[in-house]
């Protein structure tokens, strides 16, 4: 077996929140992670659907881009963009 080449290995201080809450259509379960990685912006991750993302205030305002990133309709979607707007 060859010598296994890292791209990087560190240890870091994360700040995780846990927040439930239930939307008009769906309970959603993060676990939010703040970090001194991906400039500012939050790992956010679904935990009922193992799905997460990157997201910084930009990425709220993309278009499509919480629909894609959770496979959730645009009604599902706002719930949780306008939770994260609060956060971000």
């Amino acid at each position: 077996m060859s010598e296994r080449f890292f791209l990087y290995d560190d240890t870091i201080d994360t700040q995780t929140r846990f927040v439930s809450f239930m939307g008009e259509n769906q309970r959603y379960d993060l676990a939010i992670l703040k970090s001194d990685r991906y400039y500012g912006k939050l790992v956010v991750l679904n935990i009922l659907s193992n799905r997460f993302a990157i997201i910084g205030r930009d990425d709220l305002d993309e278009p499509g881009y919480i629909e894609h990133a959770y496979q959730l309709s645009e009604e599902e979607a706002e719930e949780l963009r306008s939770f994260l707007y609060e956060i971000v």
